[in-house]
């Protein structure tokens, strides 16, 4: 990758920014995110929409008292928040794996800085 300099009276190197894009460290990036996100994402929708479904056709189901007042309805509705906090804490454990090692890179060679 690397720098495209225009030195014109002092200024800031300008950065090749369509190079860096065809990268090969960039695709891999960008990959890297795809692996993870999309397939999260799906499987969050699923969960979602059955939750939706369940709630406007299966109403015996979802009212079926566990304990107390507690229904399974209640249990699944909360649920989507447990899997929301889960996904972002898995996200964020991927990002800090996988991703933030090769953007750490990548900016590091954009800014010139010598590779770890």
């Amino acid at each position: 990758m690397g720098n495209t300099e225009q030195d014109v009276g002092g200024a800031e190197p300008q950065t090749d920014w369509e190079q860096i894009q065809g990268s090969p460290e960039f695709t891999d990036l960008r990959r890297r995110l795809r692996v993870f996100v999309f397939p999260m994402t799906a499987l969050f929708l699923v969960w979602y929409l059955l939750y939706v479904l369940l709630a406007d056709y299966a109403h015996g189901f979802m009212g079926t008292k566990l304990f107390g007042n507690i229904t399974v309805g209640l249990v699944f509705g909360l649920l989507q928040f447990v899997s929301t906090f889960v996904i972002t804490g898995l996200y964020v454990r991927y990002a800090n794996r996988k991703l933030d090692p090769v953007a750490d890179s990548i900016r590091a060679e954009i800014e010139g800085e010598p590779r770890r």
